[in-house]
């Protein structure tokens, strides 16, 4: 019985940290795409889990500790983190790549190919508007003299937020449907790069919150 009850502690801590992480995950992200809702949702969930380990804690006295102590901890880190994102600005000042300006002169067409070859080209480029949060800067693509592609990111704004992504999506899609996921946003304020891989698509930039499902902000590419 001892050894049972032993067992059972110890088996109750990774449990109720997996349950209360992962309800925060589903109520936030997966519930619904309305950033006000999804932080109710989150909140009345982990109301809803603070109860039940409350209770828990009554039912079964020798899990009161582990399972009280979890939930506290979890829910506390998790709360932290979300709080501290969400209000917290991140500045970057990233030296970015800047497209070459060639010259007015006609070469000849030898010439003109190999001198653009040689330069950092810009491919498209979108000015940001508003999603949920204000956001507001130049998204511009940029073909580099190696022949690689970058996003920068220029005079960039937005909101801060937990878990913010940049992504690449097609025109007309929901959101980041069909999207490729160029990374973590660097900061939500300041100049940034990042490295675009090949066969992305190139409709929109689209500055995306995983953690709550919401469009912070969105640029529409064109040539």
């Amino acid at each position: 019985m001892v050894r049972t009850r032993t067992w059972l502690m110890w088996v109750s801590v990774p449990v109720v940290a997996v349950v209360v992480a992962l309800g925060v995950w589903v109520s936030g992200a997966l519930v619904t795409n309305d950033e006000v809702l999804a932080k109710g949702l989150t909140a009345l969930w982990l109301i809803v889990a603070g109860l039940g380990a409350m209770f828990v804690a009554w039912r079964w006295r020798q899990l009161a500790v582990p399972v009280v102590g979890t939930y506290v901890v979890v829910a506390a880190g998790l709360g932290g983190f979300l709080l501290v994102t969400s209000t917290a600005d991140r500045v970057v000042d990233e030296t970015v790549v800047v497209a070459d300006v060639l010259p007015t002169r006609t070469p000849t067409r030898m010439h003109e190919q190999s001198e653009r070859s040689a330069s950092n080209n810009e491919v498209a480029r979108g000015t940001f508007v508003d999603g949920e949060h204000a956001t507001s800067g130049v998204a511009t693509i940029i073909e580099t003299a190696d022949g690689s592609r970058v996003l920068t990111l220029t005079d960039f704004a937005t909101s801060p937020g937990p878990d913010v992504r940049v992504f690449l999506a097609p025109d007309g899609g929901q959101a980041v449907d069909g999207g490729v996921d160029l990374g973590g946003l660097k900061g939500n304020r300041g100049d940034q790069q990042y490295v675009v891989p090949d066969g992305a698509p190139l409709g929109r930039v689209v500055i995306w919150c995983r953690t709550f499902s919401v469009t912070f902000g969105l640029a529409d590419l064109r040539e």
